[in-house]
């Protein structure tokens, strides 16, 4: 008797399935007749579900103002007219503005004369995400501080930590504090590989209404992305120059060394690319 040929393996294997060392990006996932593997499909699934997890999970609040505190900070907590969840994912206008009373804490704090204004006001604020603002926030301001710190002459307003809040929250809550920046540490929207990210939005002379041109954004910041550390390295940079020429937005370049942050692998990509 002739010898059965050995069965089909159930998975159609993808050369460049290697690259996924390198990358959270869903690639080189094989297949299975015309569909996708079961085990990407439950990959998939999950991460579908921590995504909608990341952007309904409530945020500890008092856990990252015991944070603040222990760094020596006097922080504040606010929120934004976006009364509960709901109504917080269905309204975006209601989560840039501040509640009354958080308003009129925010107008107690302010400097009383012009020349004693801080020159940043940092917000956390969870966003789409507390799960990322809980994560990353605290590592990022820390390795900041120590860098604004190093170099001196920076003055800040006590950290606000804002709940139900969007990006433009921060505006108002720098114009309150009369900084002359504002730097927003914000839970970006979760993405099917990145439920924890965060993202930094900067503006200078902060006021209601200002538009998305005239803020700089640094995006991904998480551990598999642009990590904490590195981030604060190019924030600082940022801040610097854009204290430098009084601006922020479309006209302040990140003109950073990108080799002088944590490198890739461009060598061991290129030979995965090549084979």
């Amino acid at each position: 008797m002739s010898a059965k040929p050995a069965p089909k393996p159930s998975v159609t294997a993808q050369p460049w399935a290697r690259l996924g060392r390198y990358t959270a990006a869903r690639i080189g996932l094989g297949r299975a007749g015309a569909s996708v593997p079961t085990t990407a499909h439950l990959a998939f699934q999950q991460a579908h579900a921590e995504a909608r997890d990341a952007v309904h999970t409530p945020l500890d609040a008092e856990a990252l103002l015991a944070g603040l505190r222990a760094l020596g900070e006097a922080p504040l907590q606010v929120h934004s007219q976006a009364d509960h969840r709901a109504r917080y994912l269905q309204r975006p206008d209601l989560g840039r503005a501040l509640d009354a009373a958080s308003a009129a804490l925010l107008d107690a704090q302010a400097a009383p004369q012009t020349d004693d204004a801080p020159d940043l006001a940092f917000v956390l604020a969870d966003g789409l995400s507390a799960l990322a603002l809980q994560r990353q926030a605290l590592p990022l301001f820390a390795a900041l501080r120590e860098r604004l710190l190093a170099e001196g002459g920076w003055h800040w307003a006590p950290p606000v930590l804002a709940v139900q809040a969007r990006v433009a929250i921060g505006d108002e809550i720098g114009a309150r504090l009369k900084a002359r920046c504002v730097v927003v540490l914000i839970g970006e929207r979760p993405g099917l590989s990145a439920p924890d990210s965060l993202g930094i939005y900067f503006s200078w002379a902060p006021r209601v209404g200002l538009v998305d041109a005239e803020r700089n954004c640094i995006s991904n910041v998480r551990p598999e992305g642009l990590p904490p550390p590195a981030a604060a390295a190019k924030l600082h940079a940022l801040l610097r120059e854009a204290r430098r020429r009084q601006l922020s937005g479309v006209a302040l370049k990140d003109e950073q060394d990108e080799r002088a942050l944590a490198p890739a692998e461009p060598a061991a990509l290129m030979r995965l690319l090549t084979g």
